[in-house]
């Protein structure tokens, strides 16, 4: 059995290290089109590009945060997300970043509709989407607090491990002084 949870830690830091991987080349991106728009000299389109830019550059966010997530979650504290305090938690971790890429999206899809009129229906729908996202999460975090209260030792678990993760990645920055 614990060849088997090896292995899933392995897959976990492996799958990690691709969305870390994929947030480079996504950095990279938004980097050559943001420094190709500075160097065409601003026109009409510069605003849309540097927008499609900054687009690029939360997914890139988005990748990064979630091999972070998965990193903590199920490589270092190696713990299972079956208590309501970690799923909370390790939801709450992934949605703030994909509700900010989806506003982002949305974003661009309404500079982009200032070409095409037409395609604002696209931009709207997704920002009832981002919203209906946003309160879903919302009504998720509200109804999940009754459940922590009922598990008071899975929070205090939580914050404990949170506290000691915290000193384990500032212990190597304090030994530098």
């Amino acid at each position: 059995m614990k060849a088997v949870h090896f292995l899933f830690t392995a897959v976990h830091a492996l799958m990690a290290l691709l969305f870390a991987l994929v947030s480079l080349a996504l950095l990279w991106i938004a980097m050559s089109k943001g420094w190709g728009t500075l160097m065409q000299g601003f026109d009409g389109d510069s605003t849309l590009q540097m927008v499609e830019a900054m687009g690029v550059l939360a997914a890139a966010v988005v990748a990064l945060q979630i091999s972070q997530t998965v990193v903590e979650e199920e490589v270092v504290r190696d713990a299972s997300i079956a208590g309501p305090t970690r799923v909370r938690r390790f939801l709450s971790r992934f949605l703030v970043v994909v509700v900010v890429a989806l506003a982002i999206e949305a974003l661009i899809a309404t500079f982009k509709g200032q070409e095409s009129p037409d395609s604002l229906i696209y931009s709207a729908a997704l920002m009832v989407g981002v919203g209906a996202m946003l309160f879903g999460w919302g009504m998720f975090v509200h109804l999940n607090r009754s459940a922590e209260e009922l598990e008071p030792e899975a929070l205090q678990e939580a914050t404990q491990e949170d506290a000691e993760i915290s000193a384990d990645a500032a212990a190597p920055a304090d030994t530098g002084r």
